[in-house]
């Protein structure tokens, strides 16, 4: 008991024991996460000779259709305590993920099969961040949650650096069912992490009525949409993250194709430039203190938004390997300064008893969006070719600082969490 908590005193730096955790539960499950990064497509198309169309299918229709699942988990969980919902996701994932190895072995494993995995994984990870937010906000002091965040964003990009690399490797060496079953594991392990955060969790409230109403599922909208602060936030970051998303794959087209990069160069372009990740994500906290959360979030939201246009100009060569990766090398910079501010803003302005109805609500916007934007820019990209789609994608991106909240707003005030005794 006595290493356990020296562990989560190591792990945490400063913010307990608990968060330590919590924080080494994330760290593992997101490596996991990267490791097995691309193994559904490459199964499918190696294992079960599928085409391009399926392939597509196995990405856009699975999030979306899991964000959908999705929608009544959250006000479910709002009324529940918000550890056990978090144990639960993972053995979710850890048992959905380890039936494709387990059909592998078997000879029975089918595309229907790998769709359905990838719905349920979406869906238990939509509620797994709901959970999670909700609970570090029991967990920690406010004044403390920039500091948790920025520690989250920074262990994500360090994963998305050594993850990929790591994966591509045993990939090669023992195909891509391994990288699934050390995904699986990842959310095992995830789950025992959390176990061992213990202490008490404040019972949630309960719910006025005694079955769910079909008005209740969209109490998340409705929160986002009346807060003056969240509503622009809402829209700012669901068009952002669209738009830059929907630009990726032909982005990998026009490399991998028309300019004749090598798959390599191609991983490298991406891989490298996360290092600006995980130094934004450690300029977070400083900046946000010396110039204000607010001033933070509007000149970096700022920035992060005139980088992709600059892949229009992509040529081929060393000179267009340089520009990709400096392009977004100044992307994810700016992402990592602004996504802890912006995490903690939207955390400040979220009453405890709405964090899972609202993150819930964000999440299924945010995937849906995605995958519409898409399969749209999919279609410019046929009619207008790659270029010029990408160039529209970043002329639009241009226009979203504008739905950045314009003025400083204060955390809403309500009863500060008692912190659980370790």
């Amino acid at each position: 008991m006595k290493s356990g908590r020296r562990l989560g005193d190591l792990l945490g730096h400063g913010l307990g024991p608990r968060f330590g955790w919590l924080w080494g539960a994330y760290g593992t499950s997101a490596l996991g996460t990267w490791l097995a990064f691309g193994a559904f497509p490459l199964i499918a198309i190696r294992v079960l000779h599928a085409g391009p169309a399926e392939v597509a299918a196995l990405s856009s229709v699975g999030a979306a259709v899991g964000a959908a699942a999705a929608v009544p988990l959250g006000p479910w969980v709002e009324f529940r305590r918000k550890r056990p919902v978090l144990i639960a996701m993972d053995l979710v994932r850890f048992a959905a993920l380890l039936t494709i190895p387990a059909s592998f072995a078997l000879g029975v494993l089918t595309f229907l099969q790998l769709l359905l995995v990838s719905v349920v994984v979406a869906a238990a990870d939509i509620t797994f961040r709901a959970a999670s937010s909700a609970y570090l906000k029991t967990l920690l002091p406010a004044e403390n949650l920039l500091v948790a965040n920025a520690r989250f964003e920074s262990t994500a990009w360090t994963t998305t650096i050594i993850g990929p690399p790591l994966g591509g490797a045993a990939i090669g060496l023992l195909g891509p069912v391994a990288t699934v079953v050390v995904d699986a594991v990842s959310y095992l392990l995830s789950a025992l992490g959390i176990r061992a955060t213990g202490g008490h969790e404040p019972r949630p409230g309960r719910r006025k009525a005694a079955r769910m109403r079909p008005g209740d599922l969209l109490d998340g909208w409705r929160y986002i949409l009346a807060d003056t602060t969240l509503r622009p936030l809402f829209f700012n970051t669901a068009l952002f993250n669209g738009l830059v998303m929907a630009a990726e794959p032909l982005l990998a087209v026009l490399m991998l194709g028309r300019l004749g990069f090598a798959p390599w160069q191609y991983g490298l372009a991406f891989a490298a430039p996360s290092i600006g990740g995980l130094l934004g994500s450690r300029l977070a906290r400083p900046l946000a203190t010396r110039f204000g959360q607010h001033q933070v979030l509007v000149t970096f939201g700022a920035l992060r938004a005139i980088w992709p246009i600059g892949l229009t100009f992509l040529g081929p060569g060393t000179g267009g390997l340089l520009l990709v990766m400096g392009v977004e090398f100044g992307l994810i910079f700016c992402c990592g300064v602004f996504n802890p501010v912006y995490t903690t803003c939207r955390l400040e302005r979220t009453a405890t008893d709405r964090v899972a109805r609202t993150l819930s609500a964000w999440a299924v916007t945010t995937k849906a969006t995605t995958a519409l934007l898409t399969a749209v820019w999919g279609v410019l990209g046929v009619l207008l070719g790659p270029r010029t789609a990408i160039g529209l994608a970043g002329v639009l991106l241009l226009a979203t600082p504008l739905l950045l909240p314009r003025r400083a707003s204060a955390p809403l005030s309500e009863p500060e969490p008692t912190p659980s005794p370790t």
